[in-house]
C-alpha cells in the first residue's frame, strides 16, 4: 500500500486528505500528466547558489582558509580534514573534504589525509609517490587490503599545527 495522489498536480495530501491504494507496478505509472522540470544546478556538481556567482577566479572565503592551512602542512607531515576544520574553529571533515575536491590541486593535497590513514582513492599511486619522496611515514598494507597498498602512518606522521600562532592571522 502506497499514499495515492489527492489531486491531479501530485500533491500526496501529507496532513489531511491523504488516501491509501495498493502499490502499482514499476511500470504502471501514468506519466501522462508530467512534465519536465530542469534543474537549477547541473548534473553532477554540488554547490550553494551563492558560489555560482562568485567571479570564476574567486575562491569562497572558506576554501581560500582551508587551502592556506593545507600549504602550512610541511613534508612528510599530514593533517586529517577533521583537523583542519578544527585548526580553522570552523566546519568539519565533509566540508574540508568538499573544498579540497574542489580546489585541491592548487596545493599539496596529499597531505590532507582520512582519519585511518587510507590513501585518497583514485590518486593512491601519486599520493605515495608524494610520500615517499617527502619521507612521510607509512604503514605497509596487511594482506585483505585492497591493492596491497600502504597507509599513511597517523602516530608517526600527524602534524598538529604547532606553528599556528606564528601563520595564523
Amino acid at each position: 500500500m502506497v499514499a495515492c495522489p489527492v489531486d491531479r498536480r501530485g500533491h500526496q495530501g501529507a496532513i489531511r486528505g491523504r488516501t491509501v491504494c495498493p502499490k502499482r507496478g514499476a511500470r504502471a505509472r501514468d506519466t501522462r500528466d508530467r512534465h519536465h522540470v530542469p534543474l537549477s544546478v547541473g548534473s553532477g556538481r554540488m554547490g550553494r547558489m551563492s558560489e555560482q556567482s562568485l567571479p570564476a577566479d574567486a575562491l569562497p572565503e572558506y576554501a581560500e582558509r582551508v587551502l592556506e592551512v593545507a600549504d602550512l602542512i610541511p613534508p612528510g607531515r599530514v593533517m586529517t580534514y577533521g583537523d583542519v576544520a578544527e585548526w580553522l574553529e570552523e566546519g568539519g571533515p565533509r566540508q574540508v573534504g568538499r573544498v579540497m575536491a574542489l580546489y585541491g590541486g592548487a596545493v599539496p593535497w596529499w597531505r590532507v589525509v582520512r582519519a585511518d590513514g587510507v590513501l585518497l582513492q583514485g590518486h593512491e599511486l601519486e599520493a605515495l609517490g608524494h610520500y615517499r619522496s617527502e619521507g612521510t611515514p607509512l604503514r605497509e598494507a596487511g594482506r585483505a587490503t585492497e591493492g596491497h597498498l600502504p597507509r599513511v602512518d597517523m602516530k608517526r606522521a600527524r602534524w598538529d599545527g604547532g606553528e599556528r600562532a606564528e601563520h595564523h592571522t
